[in-house]
């Protein structure tokens, strides 16, 4: 699946590239693929839903600057028009070192001030963590009303991924012994992540942010799971990697052997982050590429095919949502489980 993605990425990485015709560009009647899929998979200062006969309709977010110049500042993203404006000295950049990012003019150059602003991205990971609440506190409560009962309606789905995480993942990776010390984080990180991949594929607002395949909120995650195994690393662990016992010597004095187990402790996290992001953005670059392929082209035969491949896209990366969230939910528990491993003793044979 992943290697038929790729090659399909690769092919409307392509079509979506394409620049326009000069006779297109003159007229004003072409359509930018380009720019349409990057505004989309991007984070933004406000959520666009719609454009109705030139007529931007969105929903505007608060930005939240501090400048060593003048100090703090509050407003909303609505005082820049769609970034086509300027407001008490910010703008939103279009230069390619701070594109899309607000800037602050000083003395004719662009400098970024401090950006705490809710962003569509901020505000998506907002959304989904007052949902991830709502659920687990009434799924909660839930049980502790109905004490030996089986769960019913919403929460009967959610029971079965719940069982499936404690006893396939956490378990089977980390052992009944430390299990459960883990098993808060690798629920938290499996449902943020499964929900997030649901949202995004929901076209309407609160849906259509591509937070998962936003790196630096990977990266945040990934970093947790690095943290939690270095903290979590016994005696074994450590001596697994700096002295391990089945290696030859020749190979441990010089630090060869070390110096990879070293480097694989940085290397695991990275490729979480990247895995979890290049497979998100991947899936949302081919869907809107194949809806692109209508405008694009302006033809009934293309339009429907694309039309075709657009809801085959959509439908696989419902599949797709849940595999990477279980991949880097496994991926975790496989890390920590490694951490909190102990020796075994050989079994003793009794005496005859």
């Amino acid at each position: 699946m992943d290697l038929l993605k790729r090659a399909v990425l690769i092919l409307l990485i392509f079509f979506a590239a394409m620049p326009l015709s000069a006779q297109e560009s003159e007229e004003g009647n072409g359509f930018q693929p380009g720019p349409f899929i990057m505004n989309h998979i991007g984070d933004a200062y406000e959520w666009h839903i719609t454009t109705i006969n030139d007529t931007h309709i969105s929903v505007p977010l608060p930005c939240i600057l501090y400048s060593e110049k003048s100090g703090f500042h509050f407003f909303s993203s609505s005082n820049f028009h769609h970034g086509h404006a300027e407001y008490e000295g910010f703008r939103i950049s279009e230069s390619e070192q701070y594109k899309g990012k607000i800037v602050e003019m000083i003395n004719g150059e662009e400098v970024r001030p401090w950006d705490f602003s809710i962003t569509k991205n901020v505000f998506a990971m907002l959304f989904s963590m007052v949902l991830l609440c709502i659920i687990f506190i009434g799924m909660a409560r839930n049980y502790r009303k109905n004490v030996g009962k089986a769960p019913h309606g919403f929460y009967n789905l959610v029971e079965p991924l719940v069982l499936f995480i404690r006893d396939d993942i956490a378990i089977a990776s980390i052992g009944k012994k430390h299990a459960d010390r883990y098993m808060p984080f690798l629920m938290t990180v499996f449902f943020f992540i499964f929900i997030n991949n649901l949202l995004g594929l929901i076209p309407i607002f609160p849906g259509g942010a591509n937070l998962t395949g936003n790196i630096a909120i990977t990266c945040v995650l990934a970093c947790f799971v690095f943290l939690i195994t270095t903290f979590s690393g016994k005696r074994e662990y450590w001596q697994d990697i700096f002295w391990p016992k089945t290696v030859p010597l020749w190979l441990k004095v010089p630090p060869i052997i070390p110096a990879v187990e070293l480097a694989g402790m940085f290397i695991k996290p990275v490729v979480l982050m990247v895995r979890l992001f290049a497979n998100i953005t991947a899936g949302h670059i081919i869907a809107l590429s194949f809806y692109s392929l209508i405008f694009l082209f302006g033809s009934y035969a293309v339009g429907a095919g694309a039309l075709v491949f657009t809801i085959f896209m959509s439908c696989l990366e419902l599949l797709v949502a849940f595999i990477q969230a279980y991949v880097f939910t496994l991926l975790s528990a496989i890390y920590f489980g490694m951490a909190v491993a102990e020796e075994h003793e050989p079994e003793k044979v009794p005496a005859a």
